[in-house]
């Protein structure tokens, strides 16, 4: 078995032959306004800065149910919806993603898609120039649907697996992927964890037992380069969502929305983690690494709605 790499595993594979691991960003689409958040998706790839930015760009479509979200993107989300974004809003975001170079897959919940029409969105979605999407809620078995029209279009698709994912999970969810998979750490919602990591590497190892040349990417709530580090020694692809979407809550409380300052600093120093250190695979995070408040909510599927 062979995962496809499809367009975004071609560069997590070029990120391996340097010698690194790969950085790939989250945040909303529409906040804290459309226009700020279309400047800070720029922000992220790092165009204007010296530093390099992340290596892929994760844009998020705000719910009205986001049950696998923590308080921090929910909070920024629902800012978000009541600001007015909607679902067609995300090919802009991806259409400036993707004039600056860096590829862009949305991570969407699947009754965005379904309400707007799969085939409708796959079009829309290569049309802007985007990559794929990451559907965190779908799972291969309930995406014939999906699958067909992504390969219509030739986007990446990505699915999810956890700890608690059989044997036999992993393999129907390996298989299913075209890019990368994306491993789950915990059970439960985004954000930063009190727990320690030792169920991430081992994810990882199951994964490449069921095939040695899937591609990885790992949401283990980081928030530094020291972690990041960490994490791209046992992993392709390193995650970062919540510590992103933080900076600019910040900004905004600090009734500074516009400034984007935090985001460009942490962005700097994550991209500097998965530059430094051993490569891909041969080390293991320490524990210490990982303690941090813990953020609430539910993993059940819900659905949610959104305007489109």
């Amino acid at each position: 078995m062979t995962v496809d790499p499809g367009h975004t595993g071609q560069l997590l594979l070029e990120a391996r032959n340097q010698g690194r691991g790969a950085l790939a960003g989250f945040l909303h689409v529409g906040y804290p306004t459309l226009e700020i958040s279309l400047r800070a998706f720029k922000a992220l790839t790092g165009e204007g800065d010296e530093s390099p930015g992340v290596d892929l760009v994760e844009v998020g479509i705000p719910y009205s149910d986001p049950v696998m979200d923590g308080v921090t993107i929910q909070r920024a989300g629902t800012k978000a919806l009541e600001r007015g974004v909607r679902t067609r809003d995300v090919f802009a975001a991806v259409e400036a993603v993707a004039n600056s170079g860096t590829p862009a897959l949305v991570m969407t919940y699947w009754n965005l898609v379904e309400r707007y029409g799969a085939d409708r969105f796959a079009r829309d979605l290569a049309s802007a120039g985007g990559a794929g999407a990451i559907t965190p809620d779908l799972t291969p078995d309930e995406a014939a649907e999906w699958i067909s029209v992504s390969d219509d279009h030739g986007l990446d698709r990505v699915f999810l697996v956890s700890p608690s994912s059989t044997e036999e999970r992993l393999a129907v969810t390996v298989a299913a992927c075209r890019g990368w998979v994306y491993a789950t750490s915990l059970m439960g919602v985004t954000g930063t964890r009190a727990q320690t990591s030792a169920a991430a590497p081992e994810l990882v190892h199951r994964i490449r037992g069921v095939d040695p040349s899937a591609l990885v990417g790992v949401g283990l709530g980081v928030s530094n380069g020291v972690q990041a580090r960490e994490v791209a020694g046992f992993a392709d692809l390193v995650i970062v969502g919540s510590a992103l979407v933080k900076t600019v809550l910040d900004a905004e409380d600090a009734g500074r929305p516009e400034d984007l300052s935090g985001l460009r600093a942490l962005v700097a120093d994550l991209a500097a983690g998965v530059r430094a250190g051993h490569g891909v695979g041969d080390g293991e995070p320490s524990p210490a690494l990982w303690a941090g408040p813990t953020e609430s909510g539910t993993s059940q599927r819900s659905p949610g709605l959104v305007g489109t």
